[in-house]
């Protein structure tokens, strides 16, 4: 697996540091804490992030964790916000290159990459099949979902399908908080995800974008 991301894919922080790392050194040690903060998570669950286990597991003193990470809730809001940036980075990717590739089936090809971020990012399953996620951390999530929307409102842009308005962005946002919905009960089932379920979910938004798609074909 994959180091954690440290911080969002724009570079900006949005997580309650302390003190935001200038220097190398510090981003490293960051870095090393978030890594550190990751293996106790996948390892021994979420009610395991504490300040103190942190520390002895990067390292490093509580002091210095503190200089950056005051608690436990910044502790899984960074990992949170890592994640959802690592998720993001993905859809981007997808709709580069649904401007480059034909794609015979777009739902197939969103399901496939993602049910693969989920096989492997075990930290990412562990943090949300928990029950301590932090209120900034489900505000978080609630923006993270309507980027990921805009990246399918953009694929489908790329594609020819539809037309930029309010619609589009609002089927968009339903069909990815459906996805999310299943995505997470077939990865509860199984830690290879639930074949039927993902299936499903397959047949699910195929229907609904076809529907979508044909609100904007002409008479």
């Amino acid at each position: 697996m994959g180091d954690p991301a440290p911080q969002p894919a724009d570079g900006t922080w949005h997580v309650p540091l302390r003190r935001t790392p200038q220097q190398a050194r510090s981003k490293a040690r960051l870095t090393r804490v978030l890594r550190a903060a990751e293996r106790v998570l996948i390892g021994e669950g979420v009610q395991a992030l504490t300040t103190t286990r942190i520390a002895a597991e990067a390292q490093v003193s509580v002091g210095s964790l503190y200089q950056y990470l005051p608690d436990r809730d910044a502790i899984i809001d960074a990992l949170a916000a890592g994640y959802f940036a690592r998720l993001e980075s993905a859809m981007d990717d997808l709709v580069r290159a649904a401007a480059a590739e034909q794609w015979d089936d777009p739902v197939g090809v969103l399901i496939d990459v993602y049910a693969a971020i989920y096989r492997t990012e075990h930290g990412f399953r562990a943090l949300w099949f928990g029950s301590s996620l932090t209120e900034q951390t489900r505000a978080a999530d609630r923006e993270h979902k309507r980027r990921m929307a805009d990246g399918v409102r953009r694929i489908l842009l790329t594609l020819d399908v539809a037309r930029d308005d309010d619609a589009l962005a609002r089927a968009c946002h339903a069909a990815v908080l459906a996805a999310d919905a299943l995505a997470q009960e077939a990865f509860r089932r199984d830690p290879e995800g639930d074949p039927g379920l993902l299936d499903e979910a397959g047949l699910m938004l195929r229907g609904y974008l076809a529907g979508v798609a044909a609100r904007y074909e002409g008479p």
